[in-house]
């Protein structure tokens, strides 16, 4: 049984589209090549500070998909974020990846180092991913640099902002990793204050694969979904995973 139907999730996207008015290049290719989906992504964050140089962030994350019979992927994790230098913070992680309905992935452990930048309005993260899949003993690495752009509005907190993302993958592995550049993720969308301590991000996500090893590339549109709450009142660096 889905939780939505195709045609009300495009209408709800086409509307972001509209909205937001900005383009990706990727979108110019011809629909014949590609498969695409429409999705949904949610995530929480919950920053919790235990120094003033030191958080532990609790994340939870649920991704839908109207191809994938509704809930597809969730995952799970805790990320420890250490103050290096003024604008610069390393994060060290665990997630664990569940898949579900039509996800013919299998479940995954992930251990995560990045660095976060933040120079005024524009926010880097530089992460690598260890993945362990149960299907072999092969650790499947993967490089991703992120940027992103926030752009105030007025004196407060809301902000417009833009970000990409770049998936590389440095090895292959026999479970089914396969070396190269493999997706990237690109978001618009509109950040607002909801209450003293959270934070919403509401957005259109575009994320593409190529084809690769014969198979046709992909391509998802996805309403996306994030709320960041801030125990204590402190904030940190705001990022999407």
């Amino acid at each position: 049984m889905r939780v939505f139907g195709r045609a009300n999730l495009y209408s709800v996207l086409s509307n972001a589209v509209r909205l937001y008015g900005l383009g990706f290049a990727c979108w110019s290719m011809p629909a014949r090549a590609q498969q695409e989906d429409a999705q949904l992504w949610t995530q929480i964050n919950t920053n919790v500070p235990l120094t003033d140089d030191v958080r532990v962030t609790l994340e939870q994350i649920a991704r839908f998909s109207d191809r994938q019979d509704g809930l597809y992927q969730t995952e799970f994790g805790a990320l420890l974020g250490v103050k290096a230098a003024r604008g610069i913070e390393l994060g060290f992680g665990y997630r664990k990846v569940g898949a579900h309905n039509g996800n013919t992935g299998a479940d995954e452990d992930r251990f995560r180092q990045q660095m976060v930048g933040t120079f005024g309005p524009v926010t880097t993260r530089f992460r690598v991913d260890e993945r362990f899949n149960p299907r072999g003993d092969e650790v499947g690495f993967r490089i991703r640099p992120l940027v992103r752009y926030n752009h105030r509005l007025g004196r407060g907190k809301t902000a417009l902002f833009v970000s990409h993302e770049s998936f590389f993958l440095p090895n292959s592995t026999r479970w089914g990793q396969r070396s190269g550049y493999e997706r990237m993720r690109n978001i618009v969308g509109l950040m607002l204050p909801v209450g003293p301590r959270m934070m919403a991000d509401i957005g259109y996500l575009n994320q593409f694969r190529p084809g690769r090893t014969g198979a046709r590339a992909q391509m998802d549109h996805a309403l996306n979904l994030q709320l960041t709450i801030n125990i204590k009142g402190m904030l940190f660096p705001h990022l999407h995973d």
